[in-house]
């Protein structure tokens, strides 16, 4: 009886393609509809906050440049993993990612962690000459981003979207985003309001007044993987 009705089923296209239509449909309500009885599916995590305005544009610098694409920025929980790289990465580490930079290949190291990992100099250093810090490395040099000065004309207007895609930048935190930015990108100027709008950023010894888009690039490198202390170990210690 059984083989009767699948012959029945495979030999009619529109029945098969019904019943297709409905199995699918049941298997995506089964998955779906919880997610709407709960407030998030990305639990906030102490530490975490949006990144800077030089950050941010450092970003984009990151995501322009294909980074993604050599360097992953996700720690699997496998052991080897962990002792190479660190503590796993949590959702909450890429919540204002748009898009995540996760990535599928490390043909370089995963960048999840690397924030104070080395000094600044250390990355201007390597960004310019992959191969005078790590004579292995098939990173092509990046040393023009040096010479390129930082568009930033449209950083409030970028912060602005951001927050409509769901990022939380505060009236004030729009308002000094210019402040912001050229503050972080000279380590000899005053970093009090910044630090505070923004807990953990990295001022990187810039220019004054000219911040160029290695500046950028490097300070987005160094807050990867700094705004969550895993000291204490545990994630449930972290839990807001």
């Amino acid at each position: 009886m059984f083989k009767f009705r699948q012959d029945t089923i495979e030999k009619n296209a529109i029945l098969l393609l019904v019943l297709t239509v409905i199995t699918v449909a049941i298997g995506g309500i089964v998955e779906i509809v919880p997610l709407f009885t709960i407030e998030t599916t990305v639990e906030h995590v102490k530490g975490i906050r949006p990144y800077s305005p030089l950050e941010l544009a450092g970003r984009n610098i990151y995501v322009r440049e294909g980074c993604y694409l050599c360097h992953s920025q996700q720690i699997r929980t496998l052991k080897d993993e962990v002792e190479r790289y660190g503590h796993y990465s949590l959702a909450a580490e890429s919540m204002y990612d748009r898009p995540f930079q996760w990535g599928s290949k490390r043909i370089g190291p995963d960048l999840a962690r690397v924030g104070g990992k080395y000094s600044s100099d250390w990355h201007y250093g390597h960004l310019n000459y992959p191969q005078s810090l790590v004579p292995e490395s098939l990173m092509p040099r990046y040393a023009f981003l040096a010479a390129t000065r930082l568009d930033y004309g449209l950083i409030e207007r970028h912060m602005a979207t951001q927050r409509l895609l769901g990022v939380p930048y505060t009236d004030a935190e729009i308002a000094n985003a210019r402040q912001d930015l050229l503050a972080q990108a000279n380590a000899q100027d005053d970093q009090d309001a910044l630090v505070k709008r923004y807990p953990k950023a990295v001022a990187v010894p810039g220019q004054p007044g000219f911040p160029s888009e290695m500046d950028a690039l490097v300070a987005y490198l160094q807050v990867l993987g700094t705004m969550v202390d895993f000291a204490d170990v545990g994630v449930e210690k972290l839990q807001q």
